[in-house]
């Protein structure tokens, strides 16, 4: 399939990417074998935090084929998205390219629209100029860009759906926003059709290396899944996160409006009034199960291709999601509840079992597997390659891991520690060794002072403007707004 141009440096194709990577390359870590390039298998899962069995976010969670594959490569334990909103976190990650440098901050407008775009190749297109079949299916991009930027897109196979005639839930929110037991098979969802489809992909004959992108819509909302997986998750049983009653009280009114104005998500006083909390985190597990299963049939059909020995397997989430942490629900926040994903590197070369607690990002993704594939790396791409910590999980990395959500609104991940700024100038830092749910802000605890200071230094010096209007993130970002440090309003 020829590519459209949108402009000069912009070719877009049909197909969607996926939340976790399938890539095959050499015994050689270093440099794949130039007579043999090495294959591409991205998976990704929308909406996953830390509840996979391999990072203990819960305690019930399971997860045996995404463990699985961690025990073949590495884990990156301490991964972080550029963006806690779908597309800005997908946009960013395909083009290496952070938020502020975009102005792509929220679920519109498409990268494409960004005057930084001519300046960027998207990791599809740069690897079907290089020879690679490209082709996905599922959620990679966010909506119609799956089909502008892969050669060959299946299709979402009903994205969302299917959805009942009525809410299954009491929740007078927006449709998506509901969660139950539908439908009666697994056979009738998307997720099935997209890991029947990437494994039909594994059995066929290519000709040249491939690039194949599968992306899982659950557990993001409406959190569906048929019965067998609900009853993994006994209610009588089910255990919820803890929640200090005073957690907030260490935090700025622009923190706290930021993460609850004009948000479509439940608030925790109606998850409470309603008796849902235990219902709704029944069904994220049930929603994480049932799509740790449809992970596995495409590992399965891998191992058992001839691709096996030469693919790299890069799984991934666009964010994580709150489930009543911090007294909300859903994505959108700068804590380690939203900007924590699952990371997993596998392939050929790579040590197997190993666990990485290194602050990386998804944009470290794309030239992660030019690397990997011996190609030429782009000056031009914001994140770092993570061959060093693929050769040592604990090899000395100066990096640190940024979110942020709006400009001015930013969060800093090192190793031990979040930093957080706001538009409005207020702080928060968290020491993750002493307090890894983020319930104590140290920001103004007179010993900190320093390494905070180091943290700061990690804060972009400037930011692109917001494009697009209209979302659920533009709202809260304007809700929340105040005048600036310099005077001016955002």
């Amino acid at each position: 399939m020829k590519p459209c141009h949108l402009n000069k440096r912009v070719s877009v194709y049909c197909i969607p990417l996926f939340t976790v990577f399938l890539m095959v390359a050499s015994t050689d870590l270093s440099a794949a074998d130039k007579s043999k390039k090495p294959n591409i298998l991205l998976i990704a899962v929308d909406d996953l935090n830390d509840w996979i069995g391999v990072l203990g976010g819960h305690p019930q969670a399971t997860t045996p084929n995404i463990d699985r594959l961690s025990k073949k490569g590495v884990l990156f334990a301490n991964a972080h998205c550029q963006s806690p909103v779908c597309n800005p976190s997908r946009a960013s990650m395909m083009s290496s390219t952070y938020p502020e440098t975009s102005g792509i901050y929220f679920l519109n407008p498409p990268f494409a629209t960004s005057p930084v775009a001519e300046e960027r190749t998207m990791m599809p297109i740069r690897f079907h100029d290089e020879g690679y079949d490209v082709s996905a299916a599922g959620k990679l991009y966010h909506n119609a860009e799956n089909k502008q930027y892969f050669a060959s897109y299946a299709g979402s196979f009903g994205g969302f759906g299917p959805l009942p005639k009525k809410k299954l839930s009491s929740f007078k929110g927006v449709k998506l926003w509901d969660w139950g037991v539908y439908p009666e098979r697994d056979e009738q969802t998307p997720d099935y059709r997209i890991a029947q489809w990437g494994a039909q992909q594994l059995k066929k004959e290519f000709d040249t290396p491939f690039f194949l992108g599968v992306g899982f819509y659950r557990p993001h909302v409406p959190q569906y899944a048929s019965q067998k997986w609900f009853d993994m998750y006994p209610l009588e049983s089910m255990q919820l996160p803890s929640v200090p009653k005073d957690d907030l009280n260490d935090l700025s009114i622009y923190a706290i409006n930021l993460t609850r104005l004009k948000h479509i998500a439940p608030t925790q006083d109606w998850v409470s009034e309603n008796n849902q909390w235990k219902p709704l985190v029944q069904s994220y597990l049930a929603c994480v199960s049932f799509v740790d299963e449809q992970v596995g049939k495409v590992l399965d059909a891998l191992e058992a291709s001839p691709y096996a020995d030469n693919t790299y397997i890069v799984l991934f989430s666009d964010h994580g999601f709150h489930l009543g942490e911090k007294e909300r629900w859903a994505k959108r926040s700068l804590w380690e509840d939203s900007t924590h994903v699952p990371l997993i590197i596998a392939g050929p070369g790579i040590p197997s079992g190993q666990i990485c607690k290194k602050p990386v990002e998804l944009v470290d993704i794309y030239p992660t597997l030019l690397e990997l594939s011996g190609l030429k790396p782009d000056s031009r791409l914001e994140g770092h390659s993570l061959l060093s910590l693929l050769k040592n999980p604990k090899a000395d990395w100066p990096h640190m891991a940024r979110t942020s959500f709006g400009p001015g609104n930013c969060s800093i991940r090192s190793e031990r520690y979040r930093f957080i700024r706001y538009n409005d100038g207020s702080e928060e830092f968290y020491d993750h060794n002493s307090d890894p749910h983020e319930w104590n802000n140290l920001i103004s605890h007179s010993e900190m002072k320093t390494v905070i200071e180091q943290h700061r230094k990690h804060l972009p010096q400037t930011s692109h403007p917001i494009l697009g209007e209209g979302s659920t993130g533009h709202k809260a970002f304007h809700a929340s707004s105040v005048p600036s440090r310099d005077g001016a309003s955002n």
